[in-house]
């Protein structure tokens, strides 16, 4: 998760936009960017909001297979 949230930080940090403006067009509270900027955690469902505020998506990871 922490890979997520620094991320998520990165992008709150230069999409050019303050957090106030962040907190009114995607709802989550200026407090909880606060705390993600500073470098503490959120939970996963703000993790989903901020993810698809900023047009991020998941992608897993793929794994090397082993030589035989």
């Amino acid at each position: 998760m922490s890979m997520i949230i620094e991320t998520i930080r990165k992008h709150i940090k230069t999409c050019g936009k303050t957090r106030y403006q962040i907190w009114q067009e995607s709802g989550v509270s200026e407090a909880q960017l606060c705390r993600i900027v500073q470098g503490k955690t959120c939970t996963v469902e703000t993790a989903d909001t901020l993810l698809r505020y900023l047009g991020l998506e998941l992608m897993p990871k793929k794994r090397k297979r082993k030589a035989r």
